[in-house]
């Protein structure tokens, strides 16, 4: 018998329930699934972050600790959690992200602001660029970057991706290391930040390296809020050197209501929204994982916890 704990929130619980009992019953895999099991008794935790679980050293016995959310920011640092850590990779959550940023490029690229909102019923028969004309670049490159950056190939923009590690990936081109940045960076005219949070990827929008982008380019952050200096992206929003960002993450949740970022004409606050876990993708992708686990196969989607993802 497999003793698996889940340890997310309350409300997770009628969420994920069925649908690992699903996962689990289709692998026929023989387990017991509940939220409270003897530390000593468990070989499966699955596990968000915001759980009350914060000491794994009871849990001499558990063999993964497998996470229902892509970001482990929040407990990757964990002293006591020695187990091997698996992110959520799938689950759904590369379909949002692609629809979300993808819409928001369009959004932008397109124009879209000023038809939907013209109070003062201006005609200027001015058509957008087309997409060959519109240089896009993603900072990171996993997963979810790569998803997003071949839809936007299959569009038609011309693709730059960065990541911290050489990539090379169909129609995109990848760049790495810190002159990558740069390069990367210089000219593009969207820019989407899909890293995860680490010390070397906080505040990696700042004044310097927005200045590199096109005068006017647009900003789209669905990754992590501390990728971006805020002060200096606001600074870049009043100059013009940024002409719009959409913002969908944020150092502080809730965003607080005296952030400028909400009355700013510039900017588009979203909450917190661009991608989600769907409860029953992800539960095939857990009970996959601990299907792995008993046939000594090696885990998927395992955080180097030098790198913090």
């Amino acid at each position: 018998m497999i003793n698996i704990l889940f340890a997310a929130r309350s409300e997770r619980w009628a969420e994920y329930e069925q649908p690992l009992r699903d996962a689990l019953d289709a692998l026929g895999l023989p387990y017991h699934l509940a939220q409270d099991i003897a530390p000593e008794d468990v070989d499966y935790i699955v596990y968000a972050p915001n759980s009350e679980l914060q000491d794994f050293t009871p849990y001499t016995r558990c063999k993964a600790v497998l996470n229902i959310w892509a970001g482990v920011e929040a407990i990757v640092g964990n002293s006591t959690l020695t187990q091997p850590l698996a992110r959520m990779v799938g689950g759904g959550l590369t379909e949002g992200m692609v629809e979300w940023v993808t819409g928001h490029v369009l959004r932008h690229h397109l124009g879209m602001d000023a038809h939907i909102v013209n109070p003062d019923h201006t005609w200027e028969p001015v058509a957008p660029p087309l997409a060959m004309e519109r240089p896009v670049t993603i900072l990171g490159m996993g997963a979810l970057g790569a998803a997003v950056g071949k839809a936007l190939v299959a569009l038609g923009f011309p693709v730059t991706g960065w990541s911290r590690t050489p990539k090379d990936l169909p129609g995109i081109r990848c760049l790495s290391g810190p002159e990558g940045l740069s390069e990367a960076l210089t000219g593009a005219q969207i820019v989407v930040l899909l890293l995860p949070d680490t010390p070397d990827t906080e505040n990696v929008l700042n004044a310097g390296t927005l200045a590199l982008m096109a005068p006017g380019a647009f900003v789209i952050n669905p990754g992590r809020g501390p990728l971006i200096d805020d002060d200096a992206l606001l600074a870049a929003l009043d100059s013009g050197q940024v002409a719009h960002a959409t913002l969908d993450v944020f150092r502080t949740e809730p965003l607080p209501q005296d952030h400028p970022y909400w009355s700013h004409p510039k900017v588009t606050v979203t909450p917190h929204v661009a991608s989600e876990t769907r409860a029953v993708m992800a539960a095939e992708v857990i009970a996959g994982n601990i299907r792995r686990g008993e046939a000594g196969e090696p885990f998927q989607h395992v955080v180097d916890r030098n790198a913090g993802y």
